[in-house]
């Protein structure tokens, strides 16, 4: 039994060390374009790797998965977090659970994680090509013949893990196959707001911040941070990824929504001010201002809003108060474009889900070839969730080719 894997990242060779796992005797053989495997694991969360998470904040798995929600829910029920923490801690690594349910290794660093896969590879056997491009795949009677730099080569199964379907070399891997492939767009970034002004708070953090795109239900809370372009931190990135193809469809031209106050109404905040003002009726209104604002922060709104920062509290009145108060719940921004999240990139869109078994990962179409991670219409929120689907993902196809191995499907 032959089996290559095209792309080293992590459904890729994770899904490699457990077909060995599971038929000792199999050929597994990686292929990855770059000159190292796991590139991208090594860059992930800082450096220092979310690799799933607790999900104990999930009470929907499309939270978490914009795009692919029923297959994870499938294919959790084989390879969730918790046989992701197991596996990881069988191997000897020791994990921790953050307060915001990120899942890191305790040594806070990513290339434990990258060093342990690539061991395992090795000690079970799987051979490992770096710079070996793919260049197309065949279907040949006897399995399936890969074209990469060196010749053509047949294999009984192939597995694709090539990472998000940018660029032409997707194309050029699937051409010739009937396969439906969803447009990939960016899903994961940061926003650029046309404001001048707030791009000199370049730095600030509000801890719990709801940002959203009116008229739609897209959503994204978390911690809002600005910086010298906009918007970022994990609100804005669960929006973009809420969000990532009505984006990409506008041009990335929309308005934007903040709460500054996360999911608190706007008779609550205004509650909040009417105590503020009491309390502090003869200080300036720029020097008592709500715990989730900094001086400089506060600043800028009550300049956004045309109030004096010289004004008293006790001058306010409940019209001014009201006024602050439907601000703060719902300020209005404009993004004028993205940022690319770092090198975090991740996209949304791929082989369409509709074109897999979700129990096996095969294709349905193609007996004999499988796909697994961002390759796939399955993309996720930061905090963890894409690479358990990538761990999920790799682990389903290789039960699905060993399973076709041994006669079993």
């Amino acid at each position: 039994m032959r089996t290559a894997i095209i792309g080293g990242g992590a459904a890729g060779c994770f899904a490699a060390v457990n077909i060995k796992r599971m038929m000792p005797e199999a050929d597994v053989t990686v292929f990855e374009a770059g000159d190292r495997l796991l590139a991208k694991v090594a860059i992930t969360g800082g450096g220092r790797c979310n690799l799933t998470n607790s999900f104990r904040d999930i009470s929907n798995l499309a939270d978490a998965y914009p795009r692919g929600a029923s297959l994870m829910k499938k294919l959790f029920r084989r390879f969730g977090h918790e046989e992701t923490f197991r596996w990881f801690e069988d191997m000897g690594v020791r994990l921790v659970v953050q307060e915001d349910q990120c899942v890191f290794p305790a040594s806070q660093d990513a290339m434990e994680i990258v060093n342990v896969l690539i061991r395992a590879m090795r000690e079970s056997g799987v051979k490992v090509r770096t710079k070996a491009r793919v260049k197309g795949l065949e279907q040949v009677k006897n399995g399936w013949k890969i074209m990469s730099d060196n010749a053509g080569e047949t294999f009984d199964s192939v597995l694709v893990t090539t990472g998000g379907c940018t660029g032409n070399g997707w194309q050029a891997l699937f051409s010739g196959l009937d396969l439906e492939i969803v447009s990939p767009v960016p899903s994961l970034f940061s926003m650029k707001i046309d404001d001048p002004a707030l791009k000199e708070m370049m730095g600030t953090v509000v801890e719990d911040a709801t940002v959203s795109i009116p008229g739609t239900k897209f959503r994204g809370y978390g911690p809002l941070l600005v910086t010298d372009w906009g918007l970022s931190g994990p609100a804005i990135l669960k929006l973009s990824s809420a969000a990532a193809r009505y984006l990409s469809e506008n041009g990335y031209q929309s308005g934007l929504v903040v709460n500054w106050f996360g999911g608190t109404g706007v008779w609550e905040i205004t509650a909040m001010l009417k105590g503020l003002a009491a309390s502090n009726p003869k200080k300036l209104i720029s020097n008592a201002f709500p715990d989730v604002f900094n001086a400089r922060l506060w600043r800028y709104f009550l300049c956004k809003m045309n109030i004096s920062p010289e004004m008293r509290w006790a001058e306010t009145g409940s019209k001014t108060i009201n006024r602050i108060a439907e601000r703060l719940h719902a300020d209005e921004f404009r993004i004028v474009g993205r940022n690319r999240f770092k090198s975090e990139f991740v996209t949304c869109g791929g082989v369409s889900l509709k074109e897999i078994n979700s129990g096996t990962m095969e294709a349905r179409k193609y007996p004999g070839l499988y796909f697994a991670g961002e390759v796939t219409d399955v993309d996720a929120i930061t905090g963890g969730f894409n690479l358990q689907a990538a761990w999920s993902m790799g682990y389903a196809a290789a039960i699905g080719i060993s399973a076709k191995s041994a006669g079993i499907l």
